[in-house]
């Protein structure tokens, strides 16, 4: 069960670095907007996809499954893009494609990492509970 998660960690991180990377690319180099500033646009795009970079990066399944709901912001710009403007239609696909890519390979770690380590992913409220308690334990 370990090589199951060890590869869905290893997509999940390709897919959403390459999506990190891609985000940067498009609005910053690829096709910047004509009427607002590249720098603005980054601001605006990249932040979201830092939230969870932590995390994914040091292989914490409750972060892969809650980083789901950054890329739904992503995956929405996509299909708006494929909607409406036919010259970035080809960049809107590769966005797409490392949306979906990174949402599917973030969803499949999660559940393996959590059978693999013989339970369920815990809930929000019982990590802030061992978080509120490891806090103040150190701060004693």
């Amino acid at each position: 069960m370990k090589f199951v998660s060890t590869t869905w960690r290893k997509l999940a991180l390709v897919s959403y670095l390459s999506l990190f990377a891609w985000v940067i690319s498009w609005h910053g180099w690829l096709s910047p907007h004509e009427q607002l500033s590249r720098y603005f646009l980054l601001a605006l795009w990249v932040p979201p996809l830092l939230f969870p970079l932590k995390g994914i990066l040091q292989g914490k399944p409750y972060t892969h499954a809650w980083a789901n709901f950054v890329l739904m912001l992503y995956f929405m710009h996509a299909f708006t893009i494929l909607w409406i403007d036919e010259g970035e239609r080809w960049l809107a696909v590769i966005e797409l494609i490392l949306v979906s890519s990174s949402f599917v390979s973030n969803t499949y770690f999660a559940r393996a990492k959590g059978k693999e380590l013989g339970s369920r992913l815990p809930k929000l409220s019982e990590v802030e509970k061992a978080e509120k308690a490891r806090f103040q334990h150190e701060s004693k």
